[in-house]
């Protein structure tokens, strides 16, 4: 019957990078020192076959209380809902407002001016929520279901660019913007 002597190699945290190495715990009666390994690896030598190996897989997965996945949950779907409508409605109001010097009309009782006010505030929001997240945790939101959230939050800092740009040539144009109420005697559906 063969003795066979089992290496076990065990995970260590070594530098403040977080980065694993692997240290070695030799038997009495002989050294090897294996090829390198992969930082999310484990190997196990046998002594008597060097080239069989066995590769184990190690993972580390984080797991979210009930409290902020509900949360998050939610306020993703939100923001992704938002973003997804008022992306469009600032381009819109953006082209209106570079071809007619106006921005979008009220509508009936006042409501695609209000979405439109709504949208500028959506997008907004969404930049400063990244932009918090990324002061916080180094990087911006999450992805999201489907990459959308990742998406929305790239779009709204297209549109935030769009906006300062289509509002500085509007106001080096007309030396105003338009405001965001109709009045009387305003030239745009006053």
């Amino acid at each position: 019957m063969k003795s066979h002597t089992v290496h076990h190699i065990i995970p260590i945290i070594s530098s403040p990078r977080m980065e694993l190495s692997k240290m070695l715990l030799p038997s009495p009666t002989s050294i090897s020192i294996p090829p390198k390994p992969y930082i999310s690896q484990c190997f196990l030598y046998n002594r008597s076959s060097s080239t069989s190996r066995r590769r184990l897989n190690l993972r580390s997965m984080a797991k979210q209380t009930g409290e902020e996945v509900s949360t998050n949950g939610i306020t993703e779907k939100l923001a992704i809902a938002g973003g997804l409508i008022a992306n469009p409605v600032i381009g819109w109001s953006l082209y209106t407002l570079k071809t007619t010097g106006c921005g979008l009309p009220p509508g009936p009782g006042g409501s695609l001016g209000a979405l439109e006010g709504v949208s500028y505030l959506v997008v907004v929001g969404i930049v400063g929520w990244s932009l918090y997240t990324k002061s916080k945790t180094g990087s911006g939101l999450p992805n999201g279901p489907f990459g959308l959230l990742g998406g929305v939050e790239g779009l709204s800092y297209l549109s935030l660019v769009a906006i300062l740009v289509v509002f500085g040539v509007q106001f080096y144009q007309q030396g105003s913007l338009p405001g965001p109420v109709p009045v009387p005697g305003d030239q745009c559906f006053g």
